[in-house]
């Protein structure tokens, strides 16, 4: 049955289609979701036919998801994120994400790289740090937490003892390079992801890689627990197919090397790659 939905978007921001289809409706907050406590919660998850696309559309203000609450309703502020950071980076390597990330990302640099020492990376969306603090356990890499949230901003400087910019990367103004970018879990949560990614690739040094992770829609819906699940949670303006990814990554100017799914121990699943810049 076709679901008649009232919020569809224009068209599909990976292949540009106007042949979107409403696939679910949310008519109350799913299962594990944060609780924003939004009035008359309503929303709806749109998916592109040609490129399998999802979209989550709603007239909720999801201005406030961001805002200095943020960090209290998700993990209890600054203690908890203190507590957050201790316990994931203190997870066995095969219970963690971040392991198996930095391994993948250390190993390919070690063969992208003719030097590999003291390369500047750039994680967008740093969150508890988690990434970055594997990071600097195993490399000499000059690391730089970017984050809008005062709080995390500052746990990173503290708990990792790198550079954090406490700043909105759409609106930052800079004339930096960085060998590495990496935006990992981060595109989903941006209306306008095209243009963020387009961005990372003025600030990306010649020679240099981005890389990617995005939820995976295409396996999540196929889980027992389906629309309910995290990758399609509030907090997720996008979430990609294998085609949408490619053609976004694309449009952006970029290549894809090593373009894969997995299922993340966190149960998670993802999709991720490597992006190089086109040669002009």
């Amino acid at each position: 049955m076709k679901l008649q939905g009232s919020h569809s978007p224009q068209s599909c921001p990976c292949c540009s289609s106007d042949r979107l289809q409403c696939q679910h409706i949310y008519q109350e907050r799913p299962t594990g979701e944060t609780d924003f406590k939004f009035d008359d919660y309503h929303r709806e998850l749109w998916r592109c036919q040609i490129c399998d696309h999802f979209m989550s559309t709603t007239s909720m203000n999801l201005t406030t998801l961001y805002a200095a609450d943020y960090v209290d309703k998700t993990y209890g502020g600054s203690d908890g994120v203190r507590q957050a950071y201790e316990r994931i980076l203190g997870l066995d390597t095969d219970k963690s994400d971040n392991v198996g990330r930095v391994d993948r990302i250390v190993q390919f640099a070690n063969k992208h790289f003719e030097n590999n020492a003291n390369l500047k990376v750039l994680d967008i969306g740093s969150g508890l740090g988690v990434f970055l603090g594997r990071v600097r356990q195993i490399t000499n890499w000059i690391c730089t937490a970017l984050e809008p949230d005062r709080r995390l901003a500052e746990h990173a400087e503290q708990a990792l003892d790198v550079e954090a910019i406490r700043e909105d990367y759409r609106k930052l103004e800079w004339d930096r390079k960085f060998d590495i970018i990496c935006l990992n879990k981060v595109l989903e949560h941006i209306e306008e992801p095209l243009d963020l990614l387009e961005r990372c690739r003025r600030d990306l040094a010649p020679g240099g890689f981005l890389y990617l992770e995005l939820p995976d829609g295409e396996a999540a819906m196929e889980d027992v627990d389906g629309y309910g699940r995290e990758e399609f949670f509030v907090e997720h303006h996008h979430i990609f197919s294998m085609a949408s990814m490619q053609l976004l990554i694309s449009k952006a100017g970029f290549l894809s090397i090593g373009l894969e799914r997995l299922r993340e121990p966190s149960t998670k699943y993802t999709l991720r790659s490597f992006l190089m810049q086109k040669v002009q």
